[in-house]
């Protein structure tokens, strides 16, 4: 994934021109592509973080921004960033913080928590097949390399499976780990990020075409 791909978009040209030291400290930007989610009431949507300064930061959109009026900025690490829209514009918006931000730390990825791929908790009904039959579960979250779900039937550790949920392709996996009634599936291959990005923005309410499962 390179800078380019996300038709780089300085802060400073959004965010206006400001006078004295503090300010101009504030405006440098530091190209940063890392992937994240933006959090409100509607849900949970992924995205990827392109430009970050101490004052505010942009991001690349898979969908249309949703219309929260708080909206946080989840980091890799499950930080999350109270943000303040300013601007969205072909398949980027760009926010300033809501409170102050330790640059240094936002940058080196510090948080309470180690990263973690992205997860979008993302509840909906899907169905498990396999070779012992045909499973009707519940979808937890999930990321671009697995799940967490809630099935009644026992399934065994290392079992292979295949899911398929609305608008989900459906995703060769096994079973990682078991708690109870609740699983951990891997998958096989890695889901797209924009494809998952889509999918996540149609299933909770956002206008777009319905994506192709």
């Amino acid at each position: 994934m390179t800078q380019a791909a996300f038709n780089h978009r300085p802060l400073t040209a959004e965010l206006g021109s400001t006078a004295g030291s503090d300010q101009r400290e504030a405006a440098r930007y530091t190209p940063l592509i890392r992937t994240a989610k933006l959090v409100g009431a509607s849900g949970e949507f992924l995205c990827v973080v392109s430009d970050v300064s101490a004052s505010g930061v942009s991001v690349r959109l898979f969908h249309p921004l949703p219309t929260d009026r708080a909206i946080s900025l989840e980091m890799p690490n499950g930080e999350r960033l109270p943000l303040e829209t300013v601007w969205e514009k072909d398949g980027r918006a760009g926010f300033r913080f809501a409170v102050d931000v330790d640059l240094d730390r936002v940058l080196e990825g510090r948080g309470k928590w180690p990263k973690r791929p992205i997860r979008l908790n993302l509840e909906m009904p899907i169905t498990l097949s396999g070779l012992t039959g045909k499973f009707e579960a519940e979808l937890r979250n999930i990321s671009l390399q697995g799940a967490q779900i809630e099935c009644d039937a026992r399934l065994a550790i290392e079992q292979r499976l295949r899911m398929k949920g609305a608008c989900l392709p459906e995703v060769e996996t096994k079973v990682r780990w078991r708690h109870g009634t609740s699983y951990g599936l891997i998958f096989d291959s890695l889901l797209q990020f924009a494809d998952l990005a889509r999918i996540a923005a149609f299933l909770q309410g956002l206008k777009m075409g319905q994506p192709n499962a």
